[in-house]
């Protein structure tokens, strides 16, 4: 079969192709969502249970530790009871906690319900992106999978647009006290939602046939590429699977040492870099340096766009350009944006537009790289019986450097100042660029087994 015919069916079936992923990636909506809606709350719970900085650190991150627990479970769950029911599951977790932490009355049940949040966050993370992988045509298949991450801004840009029309419904008094919960709350509906979707999709075709669920495999591939690609990429899924093993063991066989390594240090450095010090910091970012609230509420808004427009820009280069490109390119910029960040706060630069200025070149360097490409390339470079057990593994990882990020932000910044803070993101920034360079592979245009190949 040629790249033409595929292309061919591919396009009679983009209608069914754009479902599946809109609903997966809806998960990814759900990600961004719960995850930046701290940013317009913290504010106020610093103030309502009088909270030290490595108090906020830890009201801010709380969910953070959830989506620990979450990506160290979900691959495992996903492995043995399937892509779908696992994502069912999540949709709950970002439901009930939702509630739960809008109506608390202290510190500790809070941060409980939290964490359980966090749960669902976590598994959704690392579940959404590997679904839309396992589904997606190869040639395709690096624009859906970033669907997810356009869907995780949209959700950051959406709750940010809430949070602030939020905050504007009452004075600050009113927010210390109801405001926040009102912000916290309102991830219900969207959750809902999710939860509804979900059960108008198919379990993933690859995960099918990793169970000798063949009929049902080969239906819903021949719904998604047509008869004939499916019968070629069944044959191929059918000979990588019969290899493999699936035990936890695999992680460590030599030839998938690379894939795992790739996985992992992607994984750490798209957020020890920076990224959520200002998606859940800006509008604190913003006022240490003399901005008033609703500014610094409207600036955030205005990095929320930016990135959902570059994040199109990725979504339109990543089949073109490739994954290497893009990493190299934007990690350049993002060096250059961290450097010039911490000028503008060694020098107090508050009166002009730089600051904004380089934090959106920063974020608009970040949503064509370590924005959507990690999410990619995790789920394509691992093989099938052990995609669960390994992008668990690269997503567990992923989230303990949020969990650095989120905890030691607020310290850095009151302890060292915003210039040291944001040149250690630019030093790490400078060691993902080198580790890019050196060892990560292309991996566009080929089909999940042809890449498992090559290692």
């Amino acid at each position: 079969m040629t790249a033409e015919d595929t292309r061919t069916f591919t396009a009679k079936n983009t209608p069914y192709i754009l479902l599946l992923t809109s609903v997966a990636a809806f998960g990814g909506f759900l990600f961004g969502y719960d995850t930046a809606v701290i940013a317009g709350a913290i504010g106020y719970l610093q103030i309502k249970f009088n909270l030290s900085p490595l108090m906020v650190g830890w009201a801010a991150s709380s969910a953070i530790w959830g989506c620990v627990l979450g990506a160290m479970s979900a691959g495992y769950l996903s492995d043995q009871y399937g892509r779908k029911v696992v994502l069912i599951a999540t949709a709950i977790l970002f439901a009930l906690p939702a509630y739960g932490s809008a109506v608390v009355n202290d510190l500790t049940s809070f941060i409980i319900m939290r964490l359980l949040g966090g749960i669902g966050v976590g598994a959704a993370s690392m579940l959404c992106p590997m679904y839309i992988s396992e589904i997606a045509p190869s040639n395709i298949r690096g624009r859906l999978v970033t669907f997810y991450q356009l869907a995780i801004v949209l959700g950051i840009n959406i709750i940010y647009v809430i949070n602030l029309k939020i905050s504007q419904a009452g004075d600050e008094a009113w927010n210390i006290e109801s405001g926040w919960r009102y912000m916290l709350g309102s991830e219900v509906i969207p959750a809902a939602l999710f939860f509804i979707l979900l059960f108008f999709v198919p379990e993933s075709p690859r995960w099918l046939a990793s169970k000798s669920k063949d009929a049902e495999a080969k239906r819903i591939l021949e719904k998604i590429n047509g008869k004939p690609a499916a019968e070629e990429i069944y044959a191929e899924i059918a000979e990588s699977l019969h290899d493999e093993k699936g035990s936890l063991k695999d992680l460590l066989d030599q030839k998938l040492r690379k894939p795992l390594l790739i996985g992992v240090i992607l994984s750490l450095f798209s957020q020890i870099t920076g990224i959520n010090a200002v998606i859940y910091y800006a509008p604190e970012i913003f006022k240490s340096i003399g901005f008033g609230a609703e500014s610094a509420f409207m600036q955030t808004i205005i990095i929320g766009v930016v990135n959902l427009l570059f994040t199109l820009v990725a979504i339109w280069l990543i089949d073109r350009a490739g994954r290497r490109s893009l990493l190299i390119w934007g990690v350049a910029g993002m060096v250059i944006c961290l450097f010039a960040t911490g000028i503008c706060f060694y020098f107090n630069f508050k009166n002009g537009p730089w600051l904004l200025i380089f934090i959106l070149g920063y974020i608009a360097s970040f949503a064509v790289s370590l924005g959507p490409i990690p999410w990619v390339m995790m789920s394509e470079i691992f093989p099938t019986k052990i995609r669960g057990i390994a992008m668990s593994l690269a997503t567990l990882v992923l989230w303990i450097g949020v969990v650095a990020i989120t905890q030691l932000t607020p310290y850095f910044l009151k302890n060292f100042g915003g210039a040291v803070t944001f040149w250690i993101f630019m030093v790490n920034a400078v060691i993902i660029w080198i580790f890019t360079f050196k060892n990560i592979p292309e991996t566009k245009g080929r089909t999940l087994e042809e890449i498992e190949k090559s290692w």
